[in-house]
């Protein structure tokens, strides 16, 4: 046995899709594996964000799958409460953390101001954010980068190697070897698992079989459509809406989503098939998080390089332009279409986008598009619902625009995805963790790896279990 003290402890994302953090600990050493920020009821989240399950002085070294904030959100507020080791992660989720984490803490800011103003007239204690701008910049100060492929020591006898999850951009299944050389057994942790056959990102690399495997199961139940229906219902919508002369209101997690969205409407564009609609991208976040796509070219699958060889790049083009102040997104409402406006957020939450809903959800001619998976109670939800009418900036709207989705557009494997990614590896894990998945998900997906793999220790941990690798 390579590490007869290894032990992990579920404590974030185990049967809830939020908050990933898992604590691997050996040799007297303790890894944290991602470091989520926990989303949901809100007072419930921030306590739960603010108060480490350990104390974060003990932890000697973060491990980052990738930059979507409930992996990395939580960062800064273990740097603020004294966590000084390295923080492990690939170039590009270096770059996209320092713009991620910098907008969550302008986030938390505002929000903790406004819910102040009301506690101060009421006479009660103030809050304070989970962290700010000052915090964030200290936690970035703790990331080493690493390739993909390159294999560095964590710590003796604990080495790590980065393999492509083709998730997000930078994203990583991470390869642990636990031991001396001579004797080592390895631990993969997938992070969230990308599909095959998507634009901009390469396929998900095969990590050499290993001894114990942590794996999502986000989409544990389900099968997703092909990836390569997106473009073609995409090209269907903006052509509607060109004949109405009237307009395509895409919300659009602006990290991933966003970009995937460019880079489709590039090709129609390019191919002649959407003619020349404007098409504007109405998000801060997004538009810096594209600079950092931009950067990364080496995580760009043939088909996204293949524009740089012809002296392009993915994500502009002349019908493309991007919002850059409140005017220029004021202005969008008072256009006419045919328009296409791209803008945060995805769930409908919050962002500019609450504005064009506001301004488009009552035409019948527009169209809503949806792109992603819509949590309940959020307005996203109750659009996708067919409900009406719905809460918009704190007025009543008629839905009469069109509501729509793309459901190939997840960027997580589903069931077979998952299954066949395995099967590919000729991976016989001993045990096989699931998270980051809400019941019914890692339920089906544990029948799934037993009955198709005939993996036989399969487990579901409860947030808080703790089990012994051997």
């Amino acid at each position: 046995m390579a590490a007869p003290d290894a032990r992990l402890t579920f404590h974030g994302a185990a049967r809830s899709v939020t908050g990933s953090a898992h604590l691997l600990e050996c040799g007297g050493r303790r890894v944290l594996l991602d470091c989520g920020l926990t989303q949901g009821r809100r007072k419930e989240a921030f306590e739960q964000n603010r108060r480490p399950f350990i104390e974060p002085r003990s932890l000697d070294a973060v491990i980052l799958s990738h930059a979507h904030i409930d992996h990395s959100g939580n960062l800064p507020t273990w740097r603020r409460l004294g966590f000084k080791g390295p923080v492990f992660a690939t170039p590009a989720t270096r770059d996209l953390c320092d713009v991620m984490l910098r907008d969550s803490a302008a986030v938390q800011v505002r929000q903790v101001e406004l819910v102040n103003r009301l506690r101060r007239e009421q006479r009660k204690n103030l809050f304070e954010p989970l962290y700010d701008e000052g915090d964030v910049a200290r936690a970035m100060d703790l990331f080493r980068p690493v390739p993909y492929g390159r294999r560095v020591d964590v710590f003796p006898d604990l080495r790590l190697t980065f393999h492509d999850a083709g998730h997000l951009l930078g994203s990583a299944l991470c390869q642990i070897e636990i031991g001396s050389n001579g004797s080592a057994r390895s631990l993969l942790f997938t992070g969230d698992l990308g599909r095959k056959n998507c634009v901009i990102l390469r396929d998900p690399a095969l990590a050499p079989p290993p001894d114990w495997v942590i794996c999502e199961s986000t989409y544990g139940d389900r099968r997703h459509p092909p990836c390569e229906t997106i473009k073609d219902q995409l090209a269907e919508f903006v052509d509607t809406i060109r004949r109405r002369k009237s307009r395509l209101l895409i919300p659009a997690f602006t990290v991933g989503r966003l970009q995937t969205l460019v880079f489709y409407l590039h090709q129609l564009h390019e191919e002649g098939r959407i003619g020349n609609v404007p098409i504007w991208v109405d998000s801060p976040l997004g538009h810096r998080a594209t600079e950092v796509f931009r950067e990364h070219p080496e995580c760009y699958d043939a088909e996204a390089n293949a524009f740089f060889l012809r002296g392009r790049e993915p994500f502009s083009f002349e019908r493309l332009h991007y919002a850059q102040s409140i005017d220029d997104s004021k202005k969008l409402n008072t256009q006419k279409g045919p328009l296409v406006i791209l803008s945060s957020s995805g769930m409908c939450e919050g962002g500019r986008i609450l504005h064009h809903l506001a301004h488009g959800v009552e035409e019948a001619d527009n169209i809503v598009l949806l792109t992603g998976f819509q949590a309940a109670d959020t307005l996203g939800r109750k659009l996708q619902q067919g409900l009406s009418p719905v809460n918009i900036l704190g007025r009543p709207y008629a839905v009469r625009a069109r509501v729509a989705m793309i459901e190939a557009l997840s960027a997580h494997a589903d069931s077979d995805e998952i299954v066949e990614y395995f099967r590919e590896s000729k991976a016989t894990p001993s045990r096989v963790f699931l998270v980051h998945g809400e019941p019914p998900q890692p339920q089906a997906l544990e029948a799934r790896l037993r009955e198709d793999l005939g993996w036989s220790r399969v487990d579901v941990p409860a947030p808080g279990e703790s089990v012994v690798l051997e």
